[in-house]
């Protein structure tokens, strides 16, 4: 039995990046752009519940994480002192300059930005680094990397184990990964404050494939790895040089989440950005999955502010 796309009318675009990678995206729907970036261990699938709400009024272009999905997946470090020692074929600097080139190449210069997760530390780079790009910044269940990291507890350690475990030097959570792809998405993604109720099984069958695609686990776990690493000195590069965040942003957080639990993210958001509004919606992680219709009622109006 055939399966129901679930982007029905959007087109597929692979889009050339400066560094000589390709980023796959999917574009649909009218009117002001709108990028969409998600989070781990997923892909643009994860949009599929907001998509036809959001194509109203937005031209949407839903874009794979280098390392995730159908786009690129550099070798970054394949072991222990060999490669790219600093992780910054996937640091969130270089990651951005992805998404940069792929909302020029589609017309569009400057744009705003709805991002979960991984996605959302891209788009939080992507606005410090191409300000004059970036007109609003909806960033969902994430505080600060650099907040996440200096304020590590105990609880959190333990919660986001992934964290500390696809950061380890490779190949062991590679290999780990590898040998059993949909499993990682099932323990990951399941153990969440919602299971794996809220999951469309098609959306749960593209992760699981684009996990098993070669190069996707060591395409995640570098992601982490620079994170750890060369994305908190230019996170602390930013602090030290006093730079805020200049586009009006929306923190959105789930009250049954982690990050909810753990931090204060709208008070860490005003930290690093000037105009700042946020709220926890009645949702754990997956947000756009978990409480489509919250998220769409928080974050529509915001995002036709800057619409004429």
């Amino acid at each position: 039995m055939a399966t129901t796309p679930l982007f029905p009318g959007f087109t597929p675009h692979r889009v050339a990046t400066p560094d000589g990678q390709h980023i796959h995206a999917l574009v649909g729907g009218s009117g002001p752009p709108l990028l969409l970036l998600h989070g781990h261990p997923q892909t643009s699938a994860i949009w599929h519940k907001v998509a036809p709400a959001l194509a109203q009024h937005f031209t949407l272009v839903l874009a794979d994480l280098r390392g995730y999905g159908d786009s690129a997946k550099p070798l970054g470090s394949p072991a222990p002192g060999n490669g790219d020692a600093e992780h910054a074929l996937y640091s969130k600097r270089t990651m951005a300059a992805d998404m940069l080139a792929v909302m020029q190449h589609l017309g569009h210069t400057r744009f705003a930005v709805l991002a979960h997760d991984r996605g959302a530390r891209v788009a939080h780079r992507l606005a410090a680094d191409h300000p004059d790009a970036v007109v609003r910044l909806v960033l969902l269940d994430i505080a600060p990397t650099l907040a996440m990291y200096e304020q590590t507890s105990d609880a959190f350690a333990r919660a986001y184990w992934h964290w500390f475990f696809l950061i380890q030097p490779a190949p062991l959570p590679e290999r780990l990964i590898e040998a059993d792809p949909a499993a990682y998405i099932r323990d990951v993604m399941g153990r969440r404050s919602a299971g794996l109720a809220p999951f469309d099984a098609r959306a749960l069958a593209e992760y699981a494939r684009c996990l098993a695609l070669p190069g996707t686990a060591h395409g995640i776990c570098e992601d982490y790895r620079a994170a750890a690493g060369i994305d908190l000195v230019h996170d602390r590069a930013d602090r030290a040089a006093g730079r805020h965040l200049a586009m009006p942003v929306l923190a959105l957080w789930g009250e049954q989440g982690v990050v909810h639990q753990c931090f204060k993210p709208l008070a860490e958001w005003q930290r690093v950005a000037r105009d700042v509004r946020g709220h926890a919606l009645p949702c754990g992680h997956y947000i756009a999955e978990e409480a489509p219709d919250a998220l769409l009622t928080a974050a529509l109006p915001f995002l036709l502010e800057a619409t004429p």
